[in-house]
C-alpha cells in the first residue's frame, strides 16, 4: 500500500498537506504569479485542479509558511506577508433562477461580511456590488494592508443559465455589478485571481478590467493545473509501481499506458504534455485504466450544440482554427469549437505562426473513445436495439477478437441510418490509437 493517500475529491491545500496526501508541487508557479501582475485570469476544464490552485494561493497570501515546508516556494519567499483574503467560490450552488442567484450571492458575501463585522440593511441586500465594495474597504482599513481577491468558477452562473437567454442576460448584469468594485478599488487591492472554464472576453462580466492578464494560453503558466510527466514520475512513482505490479506490467509499460489514456493536453503553443489530474489520481487509486474524467460529466449539451451548428461532429480530431476564435464570447455558445477547447474535449496539437492558426485534436484516448461513444448513444437514442447491437458487435469483434474487418459491416449498417455522417471520419475517431 502506498505511503500516502490520493486526494480524491479534496481541493483544500491545507488538508492535502496535513493529511499526507500525494501532491504535485505547484508552489513555484504560485510565487511567480504572485509577483507578475495585479489582475489575472485563467480558464481550465472542469476537475482540472483550479480550486486546489486557488486554495494554494489563499494559503500563500495568508502567510501560512508552515504549510509550505519542503515545497519549492519555501526557498523562494523571504517575507511571508499575511494579507486579508476574500475568497469568492461561485460553484457553491445552482443558478437556475433569479431567486437562487440572489440567495447564493447573498450567502457568499455574508461569510466575508461577518469576518469584518459588517451589517447589511435589508434594503441593500441585493446591492451586491456595493456590499463587495464595503468588504474591500473594511478589510483594507482593519488590517492596514491591501486585499487579495480570489474568485473560483466565476462563470458558474453563466453556464447554469445558458438555456434561458433572458435569465442569463439578467444574471450577466448582476454579476457585472457584483464585480465592478474590483476596478473601482484598485488602490486597495494587492492581487486578484479569477478562474473558470470559459475564457474571458471583452464582452463578459469583467469588461471594465482592461488590465486583466489572461494566463490561459501563456507557456509559462501552462502547467499550473494538471500534472506533467516529470511531476507524475517524481511525486507519484510509488503509485505507478503499485499499479504496474497489480496489472502485471513493468513500470515503463504502465507509464506508457497512463500516457496513452490520460496525457496529451496542451494549453499553449509550447506547452509540455499535461496529464488529466482527475483521471490520473483515480486510475492510480483503482489501479485500473478506466474512463474517469469523461464519465464524471456528460457532454450531451456539447453534442447537441454541434448538431445545431451543423458541424461535422466526427471530424473533430483534426481541426485548424484562427487564433481569434479563442476570443469568441462563450455566453451564448455561438461557436462550439472554443467551447470544446475550454471544456477539455479538444486541445492544442500545433500552431502555424504565419497564418496564426491553431491545430486542435482530442487530447487522449479517454476523450477520443468517450466522445465517439457519446455520439453513438446520441444518434441511437430512439433505437436502443440498434445501439445495443453495435455495442455488442464492437465488444466481440474489436475488443475481444481484435478483428476490425469483421466489425465493419455492423458499423456501416448502423450509420446507414444517418446518411449525413461520414464513415471514414467515424473510423478515425473510433479506432485511432
Amino acid at each position: 500500500m502506498a505511503s500516502k493517500r490520493y486526494p480524491l475529491g479534496i481541493q483544500t491545500f491545507s488538508e492535502i498537506v496535513k493529511g499526507n496526501y500525494f501532491y504535485a508541487d505547484k508552489t513555484a508557479i504560485v510565487y511567480q504569479l504572485a509577483h507578475y501582475a495585479k489582475f489575472h485570469f485563467l480558464s481550465r476544464p472542469r476537475r482540472f485542479g483550479k480550486s486546489l490552485f486557488v486554495s494554494t494561493l489563499k494559503a500563500y497570501f495568508e502567510g501560512k509558511k508552515e504549510l509550505f515546508k519542503g515545497l519549492a516556494i519555501e526557498q523562494m519567499e523571504k517575507e511571508w506577508t499575511a494579507y486579508p483574503v476574500i475568497h469568492l467560490d461561485l460553484s457553491c450552488g445552482k443558478y437556475y433562477s433569479l431567486e437562487n442567484t440572489y440567495s447564493i450571492l447573498n450567502g457568499i458575501l455574508e461569510v466575508e461580511e461577518k469576518k469584518y463585522g459588517l451589517k447589511v440593511n435589508p434594503i441593500d441586500e441585493k446591492s451586491f456590488g456595493g456590499r463587495l465594495k464595503n468588504i474591500l474597504l473594511a478589510a483594507a482599513a482593519q488590517t492596514g494592508k491591501q486585499v487579495v481577491v480570489l474568485i473560483d468558477e466565476y462563470d458558474a452562473p453563466m453556464h447554469d443559465s445558458v438555456s434561458d437567454e433572458d435569465l442569463q442576460k439578467t444574471i450577466r448584469n448582476i454579476m457585472r455589478d457584483f464585480f465592478s468594485p474590483l476596478k473601482q478599488q484598485e488602490g486597495n487591492i494587492r492581487f486578484v485571481f479569477i478562474t473558470g472554464i470559459s475564457k474571458f472576453s471583452q464582452l463578459s462580466i469583467f469588461s471594465e478590467l482592461n488590465n486583466l492578464k489572461i494566463l490561459t494560453l501563456k507557456d509559462e503558466y501552462s502547467s499550473c493545473c494538471g500534472i506533467t510527466k516529470s511531476e507524475l514520475t517524481q511525486y507519484f512513482r510509488e503509485g505507478i509501481e503499485e499499479m504496474a505490479e497489480h496489472n502485471g506490467l513493468t513500470y515503463e509499460e504502465t507509464l506508457q499506458q497512463l500516457k496513452q489514456h490520460y496525457d496529451g493536453y496542451h494549453f499553449s503553443i509550447n506547452s509540455e504534455d499535461i496529464f488529466n489530474p482527475y483521471s490520473i489520481i483515480n486510475a492510480l487509486d483503482d489501479k485500473e485504466f478506466n474512463s474517469y474524467w469523461f464519465t464524471s460529466g456528460t457532454p450531451t449539451f456539447l453534442v447537441e450544440l454541434l448538431q445545431q451548428k451543423n458541424l461535422d461532429m466526427l471530424n473533430l480530431d483534426d481541426l485548424w482554427i484562427q487564433a481569434s476564435r479563442f476570443d469568441t464570447p462563450t455566453e451564448k455558445l455561438a461557436d462550439p469549437i472554443p467551447v470544446l477547447f475550454q471544456s477539455g474535449y479538444l486541445t492544442i496539437k500545433g500552431y502555424e505562426k504565419k497564418g496564426k492558426l491553431y491545430h486542435l485534436c482530442f487530447p487522449d484516448q479517454e476523450v477520443r473513445q468517450g466522445f465517439s461513444e457519446s455520439l453513438v448513444r446520441y444518434y441511437s437514442a430512439q433505437d436502443m436495439n440498434r445501439y445495443d447491437a453495435i455495442v455488442y458487435a464492437y465488444s466481440k469483434n474489436v475488443l475481444i477478437n481484435d478483428d476490425m474487418e469483421a466489425f465493419m459491416p455492423h458499423l456501416k449498417a448502423f450509420y446507414d441510418k444517418f446518411s449525413h455522417i461520414r464513415l471514414s471520419t467515424i473510423m478515425s475517431v473510433t479506432i485511432k490509437p
